[in-house]
């Protein structure tokens, strides 16, 4: 016993005052472990509840994610702590260091605050589908600074989380799991106006994405240069892959304008030369 506590107090590296020995580094070590256990056990507890009550993931992530970030600020306190490193007296004589990494990182402490207020108000959630900047993106995770994304084409598209809180984004999961879609065709003016709202909404209940087929609609919009504008629209829970879906109905839609011989113009220009013009020479 005494050689283990020899063995202990051994003195590692002497900083000043501040000496780290033995035990030290096995304090550290044994926080450390702790700190691991204890959000690995926070975890299965929380996803636990989450899978046994149907709990939303989002909530039950963000909930993870707010609690890890805390207990990681607490446990580097006790390690500095046990280093002996006073936190208050660091904090204390760093102040002006801070305020002038503060000013250089405005942008990165811009983008930790939007990551807490999005871990906390929860309005962004894991699984939800967004619309940002043009982009259809599937967010998978949301950190402290950045937020992890997939986009329509499989691609990881990392996102400052300052972008979501500051932009107009939307969100296509939230509220409801299915959301309203359109597609505009023109035909030939002559065409059977009753005939292509059957033949549009037909289309739609044709393929097995559509939802909530009593909802369908299809309109007469306006009258264009060189064709009547029809609109169909739809619901669908597709969201993310909902161009697949509008493909497959405008493929619908042709194979059976093709079967009733309606015809989809294209736009055409008619020149008519007068014939009493002469050209001066």
């Amino acid at each position: 016993m005494e050689a283990l506590n020899k063995f202990l107090e051994l003195n590692l590296l002497s900083v000043g005052d501040n000496k780290i020995r033995v035990y030290t580094l096995f304090a550290l070590f044994i926080i450390f472990l702790a700190t691991k256990l204890i959000l690995w056990l926070i975890k299965k507890a929380l996803f636990r509840k989450q899978a046994s009550k149907k709990l939303d993931i989002g909530n039950t992530y963000a909930l993870y994610q707010i609690i890890k970030y805390v207990i990681w600020v607490l446990a580097i306190g006790f390690l500095l702590e046990t280093s002996g490193i006073k936190v208050t007296v660091l904090i204390a004589g760093s102040a002006a260091l801070l305020v002038g990494v503060g000013l250089g990182l405005q942008q990165t402490f811009n983008d930790i605050i939007s990551g807490i207020i999005l871990l906390s108000e929860r309005t962004i959630k894991v699984s939800d589908i967004l619309e940002i900047e043009g982009d259809i993106v599937k967010i998978e995770e949301i950190g402290l600074r950045t937020s992890k994304g997939l986009n329509r084409d499989e691609i990881s598209i990392i996102i400052p989380n300052s972008l979501i809180t500051t932009n107009k984004v939307i969100n296509w999961s939230h509220q409801s799991k299915q959301a309203r879609f359109k597609i505009n065709v023109g035909v030939a003016y002559g065409s059977n106006v009753d005939l292509i709202i059957r033949l549009l909404k037909e289309s739609a209940v044709d393929h097995p994405e559509v939802s909530n087929n009593s909802a369908l609609d299809a309109r007469l919009v306006d009258f264009g240069n060189s064709s009547l504008d029809f609109q169909l629209l739809f619901f669908s829970k597709n969201i993310f892959r909902i161009e697949k879906v509008k493909s497959e109905i405008r493929r619908n839609i042709n194979q059976k304008f093709l079967e009733n011989n309606i015809t989809i113009p294209f736009p055409q220009m008619d020149v008519h030369f007068d014939p009493s013009f002469k050209a001066k020479t």
